[in-house]
C-alpha cells in the first residue's frame, strides 16, 4: 500500500474508534514520526494531508525540518526525542512543539533561549510511567513540582499537556492502564492548578486505537504510515 493509502486507513480507524467511544475524530491528530524515513515518503504523506511531523534527533531535524517547513509552510513540527540542553538553541528554531520536557534544567535552558529570542513555544511534559531504564521522562512523583516550576519560571513556555511512551506489549490491551493513567494525571493537574491541558500525546502504530479510547489527542505513527524505517548502515 502507498503512504497515501496508509494515511487514509489510519484516519478511517480514528473515525471508527471515536464513533465507538463517542469522541469527535477532529480531536485526534496524526503525527507522522519521521525518524529514519525517506524524505520522498514524508513528502507524499504531507501532500496527502499530513499536517504534523515529529522528529527524534536534532541533527536529522536541522536538515529535514528546515527543508519541509520551507516547502510546506503550514506543517507543524514536534520534537519527540530526548532533548539535551546543549541542543535547545537549535530546537527552538526548528520546532513548534517540544513534547519531551522532563526536567527543571531543560525548562531553565528553554526559558533562557526563548526569552533571548523574544518568542514563546508550546510544550508537553513527557511522563515516565514504566520502570524501563531505556525510557526517559519525568517520574510521576516529580510531575506536580515540574508543572509548578514551568508555571512559575517558564514564562515563555506554553504548557499544553502530557506525553508518554509506555512499554511495548504484544497484547496491546496491556498498555491501556498506562494511557488511562496519563489521562488521570492530566485531569488531576488541571484541577489542582486550575489550568487547561488539552493535549495527550500517546499511542503509536501498534496501539493508537487503545490510546484514542483513553483520550489521546495526538497519536505518533511511524511504521504504519511510512513502512519500516531505513536506518543507515554504519
Amino acid at each position: 500500500m502507498s503512504v497515501c493509502e496508509n494515511l487514509q486507513k489510519i484516519q478511517e480507524t480514528i473515525e471508527k474508534v471515536c464513533q465507538k467511544v463517542g469522541r469527535n475524530p477532529k480531536e485526534v491528530k496524526v503525527l507522522g514520526a519521521i525518524k529514519a524515513q525517506h524524505l520522498e515518503k514524508i513528502i507524499e504523506a504531507i501532500e496527502c494531508g499530513l499536517k504534523l511531523v515529529g522528529e527524534n534527533y536534532i541533527q536529522e531535524a536541522r536538515e529535514r525540518i528546515s527543508f519541509l517547513k520551507e516547502k510546506y509552510p503550514g506543517i507543524e513540527a514536534h520534537f519527540i526525542g530526548h532533548l539535551q540542553t546543549n541542543k535547545v538553541k537549535y530546537a527552538i528554531k526548528l520546532f513548534d512543539v517540544i513534547e519531551t520536557v522532563d526536567r527543571v534544567s531543560l525548562v531553565d535552558e528553554l526559558q533562557k533561549r526563548l526569552s533571548k529570542e523574544n518568542k514563546t513555544l508550546d510544550v508537553l511534559i513527557e511522563v515516565k510511567l514504566s520502570s524501563e531504564e531505556t525510557k526517559t521522562g519525568c517520574e510521576e512523583k516529580d510531575l506536580e513540582s515540574l508543572v509548578e516550576y514551568i508555571l512559575e519560571k517558564g514564562k515563555n513556555l506554553n504548557l499544553k499537556g502530557l506525553m508518554t511512551i509506555p512499554p511495548y506489549f504484544e497484547d496491546k490491551e496491556k498498555v491501556r492502564p498506562y494511557f488511562r493513567k496519563l489521562r488521570e494525571l492530566r485531569d488531576n493537574l488541571e484541577k489542582k492548578f486550575n489550568i487547561k491541558l488539552p493535549e495527550l500525546s500517546m499511542g503509536m502504530s501498534h496501539d493508537f486505537d487503545i490510546a484514542i479510547e483513553e483520550g489521546a489527542t495526538i497519536v505518533r505513527i511511524g511504521t504504519l504510515l511510512f513502512g519500516k524505517r531505513q536506518y543507515k548502515k554504519s
